[in-house]
C-alpha cells in the first residue's frame, strides 16, 4: 500500500512540474489568413536555454530537436587601456560595450563616440 501511494505521489508530482514548463498556444489565423495550428510551448521566461528550439532539448509533443542557439552566460570581464592624453586615468569597458572612466568623485563618466 505504501509503494502504490509513493508511485501515485510521484507521478501525481511529475505530471504537475511538467505541465508547468508548457503552455498550450490556441490554433489561429494569421494576417494573412494562414490557419496556425494549435501546440505547446514552453512557458515564457528570461532565457531560451530551457526552449524547445534550442539547441540540445527536444520537443516532447512534436519530437523535433532544437536549433536555435542557447544564450551565453559568459559575461567578458571590464578591460582598461590606458588614454593617448593621459597615462593616470583608466578606461573601463562595460558589459555592454559602453567606455567609462572613474572620475574624481568617484562615479563612473561615459565617453560619448
Amino acid at each position: 500500500m505504501k509503494k502504490l501511494l509513493f508511485i501515485t505521489a510521484f507521478l501525481f508530482a511529475a505530471a504537475n512540474s511538467f505541465a508547468q514548463t508548457s503552455t498550450y498556444v490556441s490554433g489561429y489565423t494569421n494576417s494573412n489568413g494562414t490557419y496556425v495550428q494549435a501546440y505547446y510551448r514552453t512557458t515564457p521566461n528570461t532565457t531560451r536555454n530551457d526552449n524547445y528550439s534550442t539547441v540540445g532539448n527536444v520537443n516532447p509533443y512534436s519530437g523535433t530537436y532544437g536549433t536555435k542557439p542557447a544564450d551565453s552566460y559568459y559575461v567578458a570581464p571590464p578591460t582598461y587601456t590606458v588614454p593617448t592624453n593621459s597615462t593616470s586615468t583608466p578606461v573601463y569597458t562595460g558589459s555592454r560595450g559602453g567606455q567609462y572612466y572613474i572620475n574624481s568623485n568617484g562615479n563612473k563618466s561615459y565617453i560619448g563616440n
